[in-house]
C-alpha cells in the first residue's frame, strides 16, 4: 500500500485569516457593497487629502468603486473613466472645508514617464485633494505612497474579495474610522 503525498493543511479553520500585514480582508457581495462602503469612506474626514490606489484585473470594480466614492462625496453628472486622459479632476463638495478636488487617475496606459511632469502630475500630488489611482503600478516609481491601497478580486460576477492595505498613519487612521 502507497500512501498519498499529502500538501497543506489536513483540518482548514472556517474563519478566514488576516493577513500577516495588518491588512483587513473584506467580501462586497453584490454592488450594493461596494456602494455601502463607498459611502463610509467618503463620510472619513482625513480622506480629503489622502491618496488611494486600486488595484486589481480589468472588470475587477475598480472604476465601479471610484464612481460610488464620488457620488458618495457629492460629485454631480457623467463621471467618465479617465483611461484615455489618465486624469479627471472632479469638484467634491462631500471632502469640504478640507478640500474639493478629487483626482482620478487611470495609468493603465501610462508608460512614459515624461508625461508624469508635462502633464504636471508632480503639482497635482504636491497639492491638497483626494487622489484615487487605477492601475498605479504603472506609474510606482513616480507616485507617492499610498496612503490606502485597495485590491478587488472579482470571485464571481457579483461578489468581490477586497484586501485594504493602510501604508501610512493616514490610511490607518481611515482603515480605524471605518470600523468605529
Amino acid at each position: 500500500m502507497t500512501v498519498a503525498p499529502h500538501i497543506g493543511r489536513i483540518v482548514e479553520t472556517s474563519a478566514p485569516q488576516a493577513p500577516a500585514d495588518g491588512a483587513r480582508v473584506l467580501t462586497w457581495h453584490s454592488e450594493d457593497d461596494t456602494a455601502a462602503w463607498a459611502r463610509a469612506l467618503a463620510a472619513q474626514p482625513l480622506l480629503a487629502n489622502a491618496f488611494v490606489t486600486l488595484h486589481g484585473d480589468l472588470g475587477a470594480g475598480k472604476t465601479t468603486l471610484v464612481r460610488h466614492l464620488l457620488r458618495a462625496l457629492g460629485v454631480q453628472g457623467r463621471i467618465k473613466s479617465p483611461t484615455y486622459a489618465v486624469a479627471e479632476p472632479h469638484e467634491a463638495p462631500g471632502l469640504a472645508p478640507h478640500a474639493t478636488t478629487v483626482w482620478h487617475f487611470d495609468f493603465y496606459r501610462f508608460d512614459d514617464p515624461r508625461e508624469w511632469e508635462d502633464a504636471g502630475f508632480r503639482d497635482i500630488f504636491a497639492s491638497p485633494g483626494l487622489k484615487v489611482a487605477e492601475w498605479p503600478e504603472k506609474a510606482a516609481a513616480l507616485t507617492p505612497l499610498a496612503d490606502l491601497a485597495i485590491h478587488i478580486e472579482a470571485t464571481d460576477e457579483t461578489e468581490r474579495k477586497v484586501t485594504l492595505h493602510a501604508h501610512t498613519p493616514l490610511g490607518r487612521s481611515l482603515l480605524q474610522g471605518m470600523t468605529a
